[in-house]
């Protein structure tokens, strides 16, 4: 929880608000409906998949993440423009983590676009380092940093 947003499971529900942050968070490259619904599908088994809603309900954020085995990959997080800055994207990283740990990954991956430094600042103060690029990975031609985290006691008490 965050002074500004609750967490909890996303649900099929909340796909109309979900698609609507993804459209304008992501124009070029967003997920499609039949998509995201195939993520809900694999939840718990190898998914987990939490919205951040605001006090009156509206939700305002998303996040999700693929776990098998020792590793775990950040799927996607994302914040309504309006409610960006205000720690949500943060706490929803730190739930990820913390599932993850719980699923007893050893590290957890990520890309980010190459032209959003305000997530990779963030994805940096909670430990990620940047372990590659994938050229023109985004559907606009944008290149994707790869991102590690390795996780361990020491890292989880201090997160």
């Amino acid at each position: 929880m965050t002074s500004a947003a609750t967490l909890r499971q996303m649900t099929v529900g909340d796909l109309p608000a979900v698609l609507a942050i993804e459209r304008s968070t992501f124009p070029f490259d967003a997920w499609s409906e039949g998509m995201l619904r195939g993520e809900l599908a694999d939840q718990p088994r190898t998914r987990h998949y939490i919205v951040a809603v605001a006090d009156g309900g509206e939700v305002v954020g998303y996040a999700g993440l693929a776990a098998a085995g020792d590793q775990a990959d950040v799927q996607t997080i994302a914040v309504s423009a309006d409610r960006q800055r205000a720690g949500i994207g943060s706490a929803m990283l730190r739930a990820l983590l913390d599932e993850a740990t719980r699923r007893g990954a050893e590290a957890v991956f990520l890309e980010v676009r190459a032209d959003n430094p305000p997530a990779q600042t963030m994805y940096e103060r909670f430990g990620f380092e940047r372990i590659g690029l994938r050229r023109e990975y985004y559907d606009d031609g944008t290149d994707a940093i790869m991102m590690m985290r390795k996780l361990d006691e020491a890292e989880n008490a201090d997160g």
